[in-house]
């Protein structure tokens, strides 16, 4: 009888390019039905990060190349102290906000451009929309988050930012007609969206796809995540233990094994999950 054996791959680090922070493992307004949160049934579970922890990790890396900082969540901006964290980022890098748009109007918008105005850096926006329909995107993530991120994107366009859409393509449509019909949507809003305002991801991926010849261009070659629980190797493997890095930067891992479903999401993706290709906007 033979038998045979999965051997995941190592990835290494290429560079230290992006610091994710993880705000709040389980604090968010909506329950996507492809979230890769496990979220418990009580929907008040508060387990914000402390800033003395990120004030610490942003010392430990002061001597890395890191081109953003990410602040993921969950929903980072339930986070109570979020305004001051971002100041804090700003002050070292650009800035990454992954949202799903709640907490954005106009009134919003402006004080966040305020905020931007007094640092050299920029802050960025990932906002998550699912479907150009809006029954359809709605039956995905919650009721009213179609009309939500709609207004997030008229208020961020207004005060010039730059956002870029987060698609999950739950229902596997075509690309092409996803950029086209996202493109209309955001035009109707005041913002002309092009290519690289719309980032389009495919789910359900499997631990046993994993080939060693199509690894390229994954989050963890060029980044860690922050939580309160320690370094882990991406947002998706945050505080679970396959991807545990270490308790803190002064010494944490710069190997990791792809051994996850997650991990075969990302090699199917052939780019950054989560990291932004800032040549892109070049």
């Amino acid at each position: 009888m033979t038998g045979s054996t999965f051997l995941a791959p190592v990835c290494k680090m290429k560079n230290f390019n992006n610091l994710f922070i993880e705000l709040t493992a389980k604090n968010c307004n909506q329950r996507c039905k492809h979230c890769y949160i496990d979220f418990p049934l009580n929907k008040n579970v508060k387990d914000f990060i402390s800033i003395d922890l990120i004030k610490n990790a942003l010392n430990q890396t002061k001597n890395e190349h890191i081109q953003c900082i990410y602040l993921t969540g969950a929903e980072p901006m339930t986070h109570p102290d979020f305004n001051s964290i971002l100041r804090l980022c700003l002050k070292r890098t650009n800035v990454c906000i992954f949202t799903n748009g709640t907490f954005i109007n106009e009134k919003k918008a402006r004080f966040l451009k305020r905020v931007q105005d007094e640092s050299s850096n920029e802050i960025i926006f990932k906002l998550s929309i699912d479907h150009f329909d809006e029954i359809k995107n709605d039956e995905i993530r919650n009721r009213g988050a179609y009309r939500i991120v709609l207004n997030a994107i008229k208020s961020l366009a207004k005060y010039q930012f730059n956002p870029i859409l987060c698609i999950t393509n739950y229902y596997n449509e075509p690309k092409e007609l996803l950029l086209n019909e996202f493109k209309n949507i955001c035009k109707k809003q005041g913002f002309d969206a092009q290519d690289c305002n719309i980032t389009i991801n495919q789910i359900n991926g499997k631990a046993q796809d994993i080939k060693n010849d199509r690894i390229e261009n994954l989050d963890c070659e060029f980044g860690r995540c922050l939580t309160a629980k320690g370094i882990y190797t991406c947002p998706f493997l945050a505080n679970d233990h396959r991807g545990r890095c270490g308790s803190e930067f002064s010494d944490f891992s710069r190997h990791n094994t792809l051994e996850t479903s997650f991990c075969s999401n990302c090699i199917k993706n052939k780019k950054p999950y989560f990291g932004i290709d800032f040549e892109l906007f070049t």
